[in-house]
């Protein structure tokens, strides 16, 4: 048989078991002697005492193999709340639900809103029409231009919503919280224009109905009303959590789509609940005929109640689109019982429909518990437990509990002493393995925020311990460990080893991201990408939930439209999986880097420095530099010399007493001797780059001018530059603008021209719809990551990937720092595009005239920010790549030896 085509698998379970099996570990313990010492030692019998050692450890491991085999949920099972089971992983209810992404989704949103009976979405049609010849749109034909230069589009992504409204619902407030949960949960360049009441289709039923002598035809009248209005407008039913899976849908599939609050929504009862296109007389007869107490139906009809309208077969009636069927008072309904007519109370009947639509109100009416998939109830075993082998000796070797008589002589007890420290070292061993299963939950926890990856404890049941071991904490396992094992853990490598399965179990990577950040961080980038994959995992439930999610613009405050996170699930993804550590729209003009200027000798030159959060300066440059660009290269160089700095170097470096002139990875450490006898000697520290010699001035790259009055407030410093220099200090960001947010109001055709077009995209070929599905991507072209054209074409690559298919995005990487240049097109920008934030969210589909033209002329006047570029001669084979442009895969923009940059129009 060809095993070209077999399928490669993992298979699910991989244990053999073979820790449990005694027998197998001994005779694979006496097999390694027989090779290790077989020439030495040749009596593996039972009265040896090396195989009594062996059989002891072998019970050992059967017990370690034992606890490996618990039920999981025993085995992550904690008394601290802290490291709950739930605590450990996401719950069902978090991880497999998702904003909405097609019709049914919303549905399922709208009808759990009190007031919405069911609802429809429908695509809302509007045409474009295009000028070609002088490069305009508008919702009005041009009369004026020939044929030829004419085209047309309709917009998509533009939706109505069609709503049935309960009985007694408030139309008006029904309609503000659809729109309210509408913009909360609207996807990427989609929009809602309009939500209207379906209209009804009035028709007539008439039957004669012959019931049982013993019912109440009251009470049989108001189920046959009740049954049939349900069958011409069909009610959803929300079900508990058991219901679903007694109807056979897993886990996944239930909570497919968004949470709601009133239960589960059968999808197949939601697709079958369309607006009737018919109403067929056999449906009514069968609904009829299942009332109980019915016994027969002497007649029946069903037609229009508008006379006007023809009925062309008489036992099926056609339903207008977008229309839903109604009974009008034309409809009768005749009972009899036997020969003898019926006369009812009215009344009567409309109290026992009430009673009916009551009841079917509250037997809907679930818990929360109903709702929830219960996280299993693991028992606390202790599972890190350990007591030593040693006591489990025969009496006869003397280092049990009871001891040696006292009796043996010294000789003895030496060779019993020896054999205890002997087996200290295997017990040890064995105490560490049952920690690490202990800490099994702490390790695999996506919320996890321990940094260790080694745990050992103390052996705390071993009689005359202290003998045996010196400077052994006891009492303290966290010293222990760090005693024994610190110089083994390796915790940042064996964390990203850990975090990269527990990413690869939600199909995601980050190997291409960390190989990248290699050539950008150096020997800091594990840690900075164990950071990135600690966040990503952290926010996982947000970022997979809400990856087509777009921001709400609708009736929002001030301070949820800028500084804010209000922004699509698509930035958020992109920013974890971009290791972007502030994602809000903000001014990413306004950053902690300040580059200035300066006279010196009669020239302009720049500087830098660096603020925290509270504006505090942190760190200065120590030369004077002749462009902004190369200015800015040193804070980079200078940055990167910081984060590539270890705190453990710090801590390691300040146990010393005498810290003068010490270089702790790249920084230097200096003591300043007072001129003041008296005063007390003062502490500061510079970036370095130790590749120069100490004489050189490109030895100090930057320097904190501050001194400290003590090593340790000096180290402390030192730390937190450290920390903010990794985790707080960015000029990254993004912006997205979607195109359909800036069209003109649809609801108006007296606008002509209101959008310019490229010419060019009238061809054949060409797309004209310059609205639908389109997003602009807004990116700050000045920083450290995003200059890099390697990580330019890699991050490209990647918002490709995770947009939606559908939507086609434009990429612009623009702009500089606040204060640098008075062209700044990216301030520009931003301004522009907050005052039309603030503008639009107080409108519905009307659009602010004037702040829409401003963000349309500075979104147009974006240039995308190259690397300088040089050309060189292409038979130098010995030149390096840096800063060349390469035919095919550099954009030309402006390549003259007195620019900083090259800019390419947008």
């Amino acid at each position: 048989m060809s095993t070209i085509n077999q399928h490669i698998t993992i298979p699910k379970n991989v244990t053999s078991n073979n820790d449990l099996d005694f027998h197998f570990l001994r005779k694979e313990g006496i097999s390694y002697l027989e090779q290790l010492g077989g020439k030495l030692w040749t009596d593996f019998n039972s009265h040896d005492p090396g195989i009594t050692i062996l059989e002891m450890l072998c019970y050992a491991i059967t017990d370690l193999g034992m606890r490996i085999d618990i039920p999981l949920e025993n085995l992550l099972a904690s008394k601290d709340p802290k490291r709950a089971l739930h605590t450990q992983f996401y719950k069902a209810s978090e991880i497999f639900p998702s904003k909405p992404v097609n019709e049914l989704d919303y549905r399922k949103l709208f009808i759990d809103l009190p007031g919405v009976k069911n609802c429809w979405l429908r695509k809302y049609e509007k045409q474009v029409f295009v000028d070609c010849k002088n490069s305009l749109l508008s919702y009005a034909k041009f009369n004026d231009i020939p044929e030829e230069f004419q085209k047309d589009f309709k917009l998509k992504g533009l939706y109505s919503l069609l709503v049935d409204f309960e009985e007694e619902a408030n139309q008006s407030n029904v309609i503000k919280e659809i729109k309210s949960t509408y913009h909360s949960n609207r996807n990427l360049c989609e929009d809602l224009i309009d939500i209207k009441q379906v209209k009804d289709q009035p028709i007539a039923i008439c039957a004669n109905i012959d019931v049982f002598s013993e019912v109440d035809e009251e009470w049989v009248y108001a189920n046959i009303l009740f049954e049939i209005e349900n069958y011409l407008s069909p009610s959803l039913q929300f079900y508990s959590l058991e219901e679903m899976q007694n109807k056979g849908y897993t886990t996944d599939e239930i909570f497919e789509g968004p949470i709601l609050k009133n239960g589960f929504i059968d999808v197949a009862e939601l697709k079958n609940a369309e607006l009737r296109r018919e109403v067929r007389l056999s449906d009514v007869m069968k609904i009829i005929m299942n009332i109980e107490g019915v016994k027969l139906i002497k007649d029946i009809s069903v037609g229009f109640c508008d006379e006007t309208l023809t009925q062309e077969n008489k036992w099926v009636v056609c339903i207008d689109a977008d229309k839903k069927p109604v009974l009008c008072s034309k409809s009768t309904f005749n009972f009899t019982k036997g020969f003898l007519p019926l006369n009812l109370n009215y009344d009567r009947v409309e109290e026992y429909k009430n009673q009916l639509k009551e009841d079917a109100i509250i037997a809907q009416q679930l818990t929360k518990d109903d709702l929830k998939l219960p996280l299993p109830k693991g028992i606390v075993l202790e599972s890190q437990e350990y007591t030593t082998i040693q006591n489990d000796f025969p009496d006869a070797y003397g280092i049990g509990q009871e001891g040696l008589s006292v009796h043996v002589t010294n000789s003895r007890r030496a060779k019993a002493k020896q054999l205890k420290g002997y087996l200290t070292f295997f017990d040890q061993i064995l105490a560490t393995y049952f920690k690490h299963l202990s800490e099994v939950s702490t390790l695999l926890s996506v919320s996890g925020v321990e940094s260790r990856s080694f745990f050992t404890q103390a052996i705390k049941d071993i009689k005359g311990f202290d003998d045996l071991v010196s400077e052994y904490p006891q009492s303290n396992d966290d010293e222990l460990t760090e005693l024994l094992l610190h110089q083994f853990d390796n915790n940042i490598e064996r964390r990203n080893s850990i975090l990269d399965h527990l990413i690869s179990r939600f199909a995601e990577r980050f190997g291409e991201y960390t190989f990248l950040m290699k050539a950008l961080y150096g020997t800091a980038t594990d840690e900075i990408v164990l950071a990135n994959k600690e966040a990503f995992l952290k926010d996982y439930k947000v970022i997979s939930a809400q990856r087509g999610l777009a921001f709400n613009y609708y009736n929002q405050p001030k301070n949820n439209l800028w500084n804010t996170l209000n922004i699509s699930g698509f930035q958020k993804r992109i920013a974890r999986l971009m290791g972007v550590t502030n994602e809000k729209r903000r001014h990413l003009t306004d950053s902690n880097v300040e580059v200035y200027d300066l006279e010196s000798d009669g020239k302009t030159v720049y500087r830098w420095r660096v603020k925290d959060a509270e504006g505090n300066i942190i760190l200065s440059a120590t030369d004077d530099y002749p462009t902004t660009a190369k200015a800015v290269e040193e804070l980079y160089f200078a940055a990167l010399q910081i984060v590539q700095t270890s705190e453990k170097e710090v801590d390691k470096a300040f146990e010393r007493s005498d810290i003068d002139g010490l270089q702790i990875g790249f920084l230097s450490v200096h003591e300043t001797e007072p001129e003041d006898p008296e005063t007390a000697i003062r502490y500061s520290f510079n970036v370095i780059n130790p590749e120069e010699p100490e004489t050189s001035v490109d030895y100090i790259i930057a320097r904190q001018f501050k001194y400290y009055d003590t090593a340790a407030e000096l180290k402390e410093a030192i730390l937190e530059i450290i920390s903010f220099m990794k985790k707080e200090f960015t000029e990254e960001g993004i912006f997205l603008v979607e195109h359909i947010l800036l069209r003109p109001d649809v609801n108006t055709d007296t606008d002509k021209g209101f959008f310019t077009i490229c010419a060019d995209n009238c061809d054949d070929c060409g797309t004209i719809d310059p609205y639908s599905y389109r997003v602009s991507i807004v990116l700050p072209g000045f920083t450290y990551r995003f200059s890099n054209p390697d990580f330019r074409r890699y991050m490209e690559d990647v918002i490709r990937e995770e947009l939606p298919a559908h939507i086609l995005p434009k990429i612009c990487w623009v702009g500089a720092r606040k204060g640098i240049s008075e062209d700044n097109d990216l301030f520009r920008f931003e301004k522009a595009y907050k005052e039309y934030l603030f503008e639009k969210t107080k409108l519905e589909q009307e659009q602010p005239k004037d702040e829409l033209e401003n963000l349309m002329i500075a979104m147009r006047e974006l240039n995308t920010v190259y690397p300088v570029g040089r050309l060189t001669d292409c038979d130098a084979e010995d030149e390096a790549l840096d800063g060349r442009v390469i035919l095919g895969q550099s954009s030309i923009g402006i390549i003259e030896a007195d620019k900083e940059e090259n800019t390419d129009n947008n």
